[in-house]
């Protein structure tokens, strides 16, 4: 038996730490260090740091800023936003990330994936996708944090990634973002089974029966960001992650469903 992977996702937006929903309405949650302290004490499995602004502002990662934080956690660290270059990517495994966050970047230039492949390795690379539906209910990836179309289906494209030396696919559905009304099982499924990497599921999570819906739909793990800084109805902000005990007792599936 293994315990499925339960990912906290931190949005990172002028340093501060925030939460959207459906990528908007931005909220002011606090400083993202002091988030990183409180799941060190709940003891999380990795955590995911992402910069929105880094892209949007045409900007190269914080390194200073990431640092910081890199030095704070005591899990490993997945980071994302404004990564356009290998020199960019060194630098963040120099200084603790173990994890390297591809959006925009794999989107306008996929070849870039194999380029740090060959550097860092598949099992530090992962591919952040950004999908929803259309007018015409199509499945499409989105990047600029979810701003411009790509037009691009996303089993095509997580395939493509895979192929390029991608190590692991960070599926958001951008419809269920914040909105704690469950994940997309339909689109896990479709995209987990048309590759061979792991799947991370993100995007609407509300309890611990969302992360085994996911599991079940395919993902070999799972994150949040609301249901872990949240707390409702009335979304008071609330660092928070669920015990050991209880992530043992319903996350806990057959090997070979990851």
């Amino acid at each position: 038996m293994k315990r499925i992977r339960v990912i906290p996702s931190l949005l990172i937006q002028n340093g501060g730490l925030v939460k959207s929903i459906k990528f908007k309405n931005h909220i002011y949650i606090g400083d993202p260090i002091n988030a990183v302290k409180v799941f060190n004490d709940k003891e999380v499995d990795e955590i995911v740091v992402l910069d929105i602004s880094a892209t949007q502002e045409g900007r190269p990662p914080d390194i200073k800023a990431i640092k910081e934080i890199a030095s704070e956690a005591f899990m490993p660290l997945g980071y994302g936003g404004g990564i356009t270059t290998l020199a960019e990517v060194k630098n963040l495994i120099a200084i603790g990330v173990e994890k390297v966050i591809l959006n925009t970047s794999a989107l306008k230039n996929p070849n870039f994936i194999k380029q740090i492949s060959d550097y860092v390795g598949r099992q530090s690379i992962v591919i952040s996708m950004d999908v929803k539906k259309n007018m015409w209910g199509k499945y499409r990836v989105y990047g600029n944090n979810g701003t411009k179309n790509s037009d691009l289906d996303p089993i095509e494209f997580a395939k493509l990634m895979e192929a390029n030396g991608a190590g692991e696919i960070l599926l958001n559905a951008i419809d269920r973002d914040g909105t704690f009304e469950g994940f997309d099982e339909v689109l896990i499924k479709a995209v987990s089974s048309s590759i061979n990497i792991p799947l991370v599921a993100v995007g609407g999570a509300s309890s611990l029966e969302d992360f085994r819906k996911a599991v079940q739909a395919g993902a070999s793990a799972v994150a949040a960001g609301g249901l872990f800084v949240f707390q409702r109805p009335h979304r008071a902000v609330l660092i928070s992650y669920p015990s050991q005990k209880d992530l043992k007792e319903e996350l806990f599936f057959p090997v070979d469903l990851d």
